[in-house]
């Protein structure tokens, strides 16, 4: 099994197929590498290098008990690109895997990284405050860590039968293996850190660290996605960047690089080749 080791002892899993010019995909809360098997296989087989890490706390990583927050999730993330010695990379983050990657771009700079995109992302910041009266109030997010701390299991079934996968709208056709995926990968890491990992991916405020990005940056999300609402998301990061493109879907959910892989690939495919 593949891992670095992180400058305060955590071991960091990682996947690494394939040769060509590396795409870096940092997962969503509180998943792993495995939530991008259908984009890690497609663009290995159009002759790209794919590699795919679970965060400190999630999946094959240490189940550490600390240091589950923003700055070390872009530190770990630099300790993978700098391990492998990756140049010329692009990075794909999804939800709280976007964060991560915005951050990683402005703490760590772009010298390594030539493109990158954020898929159903929780930058600018998603926690309402006096500065973002857009925001969902922290009143949503003490509630996650209350169902968390009160039955995790169960807490895992009902957010992918539900809103991460938009299973709950009128007539949606749910997937059971999705669903069972999605729990699986969650049930793998550490509670502690999937707990902490709420506070990071909702009040960490990525505005500076947008501003400060150079380069090439498609943000992708949906109209319709429950998790991290659109208006307070994807538009206003898009706006922050230099270089943003913003690419908006109507009827997609949160997770849509499982359920419309298809599209995503093709229009991740699109601006890589732009």
């Amino acid at each position: 099994m593949s891992t670095v080791k992180t400058k305060d002892g955590v071991h960091i899993f990682y996947k690494d197929w394939g040769k060509g010019q590396p795409i870096v995909f940092s997962h969503g809360w509180p998943l792993s590498a495995d939530d991008w098997d259908a984009q890690m296989l497609f663009f290995l087989n159009h002759g790209y290098r794919v590699i795919a890490h679970d965060r400190r706390g999630h999946g094959r990583s240490t189940q550490t008990s600390d240091g589950h927050d923003m700055d070390h999730y872009a530190d770990d993330l630099a300790a993978v690109v700098e391990h492998l010695d990756l140049h010329d990379a692009i990075h794909v983050g999804h939800s709280t895997g976007g964060g991560e990657v915005v951050h990683y771009l402005a703490r760590h700079g772009e010298g390594r990284a030539v493109k990158a995109a954020l898929i159903s992302a929780v930058p600018p910041l998603m926690v309402k405050t006096d500065t973002n009266p857009g925001g969902l109030p922290k009143a949503v997010f003490d509630d996650l860590q209350a169902q968390l701390a009160a039955n995790r299991s169960k807490f895992y079934r009902d957010l992918p039968e539900g809103p991460f996968y938009g299973y709950n709208r009128p007539g949606a056709k749910s997937s059971e293996a999705t669903i069972a995926n999605w729990w699986r990968q969650g049930m793998m890491g550490g509670a502690k850190a999937h707990y902490d990992g709420i506070v990071a991916f909702s009040q960490t405020d990525f505005t500076e660290d947008l501003k400060e990005i150079n380069v090439p940056v498609l943000v992708m999300h949906s109209e319709d996605d429950q998790i991290v609402p659109y208006a307070d998301a994807g538009p206003l990061s898009a706006k922050l960047l230099k270089n943003g493109t913003l690419k908006t879907y109507k009827n997609y959910p949160h997770g849509m690089p499982t359920t419309e892989a298809p599209t995503i690939n093709a229009d991740l495919l699109a601006f890589l080749k732009a």
